[in-house]
């Protein structure tokens, strides 16, 4: 199987992050609210339009509510109109998940939240991949819904703990879908990562800030994108993706391939 190239995904709550994205040349940025604190929300429209603004392509976090993964109808009816509303104020694409009761993908809750929105747009299915019974008949339910990737830690606590199985879903995939690395995942982690055969990785860097100015009811203090750990990570994977790129190939290997695209 030929390897692939890695990019680099980072997940930023804000303006200064996407900034920093941008800086570290990455693939594209996640937009969440509230990441540390719920693991991430639906960001507003108008924090949405100010990281558009900012040049890199951004994939906002479609998700309510904290919890779990199983939405009523009137949830999905909400989140149906988060991505219009997103894509409106100029995402590139989003990043959502759903499941059922029986901890299965929720096929028709996806065709709901996608209801209207143009196929060529880039789609990720979000962590609720690691909580499935079965990730490998999760995963080709995900390629027959035109779901572009897929963001795992291999169903644990952090990547390095899942590499096996990060490897199985990425030789399952098959350029069907690309599976990208995310969860827990430290920049020392990234070449063993990254050799999994996985398409991205994807991490927050995040550092928290103490809040001078007061609590004012809240926890006086909040985090922020570590341009530091950012930058140290993109330049991880650029070494693996240069690395890679330098390995001989086997006699009669066909050409190089930088994963699949977008939705079908």
């Amino acid at each position: 199987m030929t390897a692939r190239r890695p990019v680099f995904e980072l997940a930023v709550q804000d303006v200064a992050g996407a900034r920093i994205a941008r800086r570290t040349g990455a693939a594209r940025v996640e937009l969440c609210a509230a990441l540390g604190a719920t693991g991430g929300v639906t960001p507003s429209v108008g924090m949405i339009e100010a990281v558009a603004a900012e040049g890199i392509g951004v994939h906002p976090l479609i998700r309510c509510r904290p919890g779990g993964f199983v939405y009523s109808r009137e949830e999905l009816a909400v989140m149906a109109r988060d991505v219009r509303a997103a894509l409106a104020a100029g995402a590139a694409g989003v990043v959502l998940g759903a499941l059922t009761e029986s901890g299965q993908i929720d096929a028709e809750a996806i065709a709901v939240l996608l209801d209207r929105v143009d196929p060529a747009t880039e789609v990720t299915f979000h962590r609720a991949m690691d909580v499935v019974d079965d990730r490998a008949a999760a995963l080709d339910v995900l390629v027959e819904s035109g779901i572009t990737r897929v963001l795992t830690s291999g169903g644990a606590p952090r990547c390095i703990d899942g590499l096996d199985a990060l490897a199985a879903m990425a030789v399952r995939a098959g350029g069907r879908i690309q599976v990208m690395a995310g969860g827990g995942l430290r920049v020392e982690d990234i070449t063993a990562v990254t050799e999994c055969g996985v398409d991205a990785v994807h991490l927050s860097a995040r550092r928290p800030v103490v809040d001078a100015g007061g609590s004012g009811g809240g926890t006086g203090s909040y985090e922020v994108t570590d341009e530091t750990t950012a930058m140290a990570a993109a330049a991880a994977v650029r070494a693996e993706s240069a690395a890679r790129r330098a390995a001989p190939r086997p006699r009669g290997a066909g050409p190089r391939s930088s994963g699949p695209g977008v939705r079908h």
